[in-house]
């Protein structure tokens, strides 16, 4: 989706006439082909590979009425779906494992691949386009999906964001954490 602005053009000394100009709905998104784009300096992304990643963008389609923001989906290597969202927002949260978070924290420098909105961008694509400035995948909804998604596909459910799910018991009594799930 591209945003429609006006731009004045001289034709001549006394001639001024006002022509379309189309610009990338967000400064990020590379005009043509793709680019590689730091990661949190103006949106943070997830990556999820292979199948994971698919049932995943599928679940936040149908989560969100089918606008989950923008997603973007690879065609060859390990066939990742990459989710963007608002800038600050991977650091300091556990994720799931199968879960790769790329953000500006620490010294190191993380960059995510982005596609042109027209053109020929292979082996990138988006799966879901942005809508408008500033929309991205809500992060909350994003981290509860991933929980249950890659909880599902035979992966141990263990680890620290299972953990933080369950209430703590020191009665020895038996219970089971939000998902259902016994412990």
């Amino acid at each position: 989706m591209r945003v429609a602005l006006w731009k004045t053009v001289a034709r001549s000394r006394f001639d001024v006439a006002m022509e379309p100009e189309t610009r990338p709905l967000n400064a990020w998104i590379p005009a043509t082909g793709y680019a590689l784009r730091k990661a949190g300096v103006q949106f943070d992304a997830v990556r999820v590979d292979a199948e994971d990643g698919r049932r995943l963008a599928e679940v936040m389609e149908s989560m969100t009425g089918g606008d989950p923001g923008p997603i973007v989906q690879q065609a060859n290597g390990a066939r990742s779906m990459y989710f963007f969202l608002p800038v600050h927002t991977t650091r300091r949260r556990v994720w799931p494992p199968g879960v790769t978070t790329f953000n500006a924290a620490g010294l190191a420098a993380s960059y995510v691949p982005v596609p042109a909105l027209n053109g020929h961008t292979w082996p990138l694509t988006w799966f879901a386009e942005p809508t408008e400035p500033g929309r991205f995948v809500h992060p909350l909804l994003l981290r509860h999906a991933a929980l249950d998604v890659l909880s599902r596909t035979g992966r141990p459910p263990g680890g620290v964001a299972s953990e933080r799910l369950q209430e703590p018991r020191v009665d020895g009594e038996v219970g089971a954490d939000r998902a259902g799930r016994p412990w």
